[in-house]
């Protein structure tokens, strides 16, 4: 049940102790005051159930706990220890007077993500920092006013929170799994029926003997993960046995049997046919969701995350497309510059991206629309082509805004680690990450502005 609040309060009738005093200078007050907590409350209300169920946390608490989690990168137990402790948070958070109590259980946080997802995030973010979208024009006016503005893009992986997968790891992850889950199915028959044979130990000292040297031949590897395979399998047989008579698998050893099934049938799918090469390829078994995203850099050729592309308009970051699948994101170029056109009424004058985006249908549609696109002419360059490398080099300097909201996201926002383990909550981990940015980017804007306001009254004082 959810109960609407009947209006946000200002920072002078916060129920304060005695000898507290908020500053509002302060950057959590300034920050509140940037949100349009009303119009959240009203518009995302009706997530809730009205008619059952004990009272909901108010919307703002629930999203200005989210936004502190962005952007000071607390755990969520050290996030509601934070908020109890300081009168600023609770502010930001809209609680009507300083309390020593506990705001909430640190278990909410994974409600909140849920309640909030993705798609909610998205749309807040592109409500508070993008401009309303422009009215359709009549049938008698059907000309495009002249392009304006930058469009920057780009796509980056988020890792998410698991060990490098090494097929023979996963493959005794799974042993142990499937061995705990024959002793559960088990239990009702102890003492009446003979325990079905698993040796445990033989396998953990097979996997061991692998996983400890300190390099192994391929052929050494591959008879180790065919051992393991094998003991899965008698494992699995065992488990659907048991499960004609008993039926008492928790609901997450469940789903974690689906997927040793299917990471069952995928290593020895390659195993057989002598390849690493698998669709849909699992790579954790807690984390079925996440795959293999190549990326070609020095660092890690190879991440394991999510792909998210997103474009870059006036310094604000917004999410365009987010997968867990690896795809070319040059498809994503033509639905942004669409989108760009309804939101600002008009296509952009330039479209800054790396050479992955200059593909022949790309350059045919920004050329129709005349756009200008960023980076060299496709083939090779003619004999007499004067190459402009003044704009180049200009365009590249550009074009280092994406990398920056890249880097401050992944050191400052966590988007260097996902630590969200459902694949909903990453989800929206991610977004609340670009939505924090932007959120600050716009209070240094704020500040900003007013201490030039305040040094030019000041020049003028006199």
């Amino acid at each position: 049940m959810y109960f609407k609040d009947d209006k946000q309060i200002s920072l002078f009738e916060f129920g304060q102790a005695a000898g507290l005093c908020l500053n509002p200078e302060n950057r959590w007050v300034k920050m509140s005051h940037l949100v349009d907590w009303d119009m959240l409350e009203n518009k995302y209300s009706n997530l809730y159930c009205e008619d059952n169920g004990a009272p909901a946390k108010p919307i703002r608490l629930a999203i200005g706990a989210l936004l502190i989690k962005q952007i000071e990168g607390f755990p969520d137990e050290k996030l509601v220890l934070h908020i109890q402790e300081n009168p600023y948070l609770q502010y930001f958070c809209g609680i009507k007077e300083f309390s020593y109590d506990i705001p909430f259980e640190p278990s909410l946080m994974v409600a909140f993500r849920k309640r909030f997802d993705e798609n909610v995030i998205r749309e807040i973010n592109e409500m508070m920092f993008k401009p309303k979208p422009a009215a359709d024009k009549s049938d008698n006016d059907k000309t495009d006013p002249p392009n304006h503005g930058t469009l920057i893009m780009d796509a980056t992986c988020t890792p998410a929170n698991i060990t490098f997968p090494q097929d023979i790891k996963l493959c005794n992850e799974a042993r142990e799994k499937t061995e705990v889950m024959v002793e559960v199915m088990h239990k009702p028959n102890r003492g009446k029926q003979e325990k079905p044979r698993m040796d445990k130990q033989k396998a953990r000292m097979e996997y061991l003997k692998v996983a400890k040297a300190k390099k192994n031949k391929p052929k050494v590897l591959r008879r180790a993960i065919k051992k393991q395979l094998f003991y899965i399998r008698r494992n699995l047989i065992y488990i659907e046995n048991l499960m004609v008579h008993y039926d008492n698998l928790s609901a997450k050893q469940k789903e974690e049997l689906e997927t040793i099934k299917k990471l069952y049938s995928q290593q020895k799918y390659m195993i057989d046919n002598h390849t690493h090469i698998v669709d849909d390829r699992i790579v954790s078994i807690s984390q079925p969701h996440v795959r293999p995203i190549v990326r070609g850099k020095a660092s890690a050729k190879t991440e394991f995350g999510a792909k998210v592309a997103i474009s870059v308009i006036d310094g604000y970051a917004f999410v365009d497309h987010l997968s867990w699948d690896a795809y070319n994101e040059s498809s994503d170029l033509i639905p942004a510059i669409e989108k760009y056109r309804k939101t600002y009424g008009c296509y952009p004058e330039a479209v800054m991206v790396d050479k992955l985006y200059r593909n022949q249908v790309n350059i045919k549609y920004c050329n129709q629309k005349g756009i200008r696109i960023s980076g060299p002419k496709l083939g090779r360059p003619k004999k007499d082509e004067i190459v402009n490398k003044q704009q180049e080099y200009k365009d590249s300097g550009i074009r280092n805004a994406v990398e920056g909201k890249f880097g401050i996201g992944k050191i400052a926002y966590g988007l260097g680690r996902i630590m969200a383990k459902l694949k909903t909550t990453a989800e929206t981990t991610i977004n609340l990450a670009f939505l924090a940015m932007n959120l600050v980017k716009l209070l240094h804007a704020f500040l900003q502005f007013w201490l030039e306001k305040l040094q030019l009254s000041k020049k003028w004082a006199f």
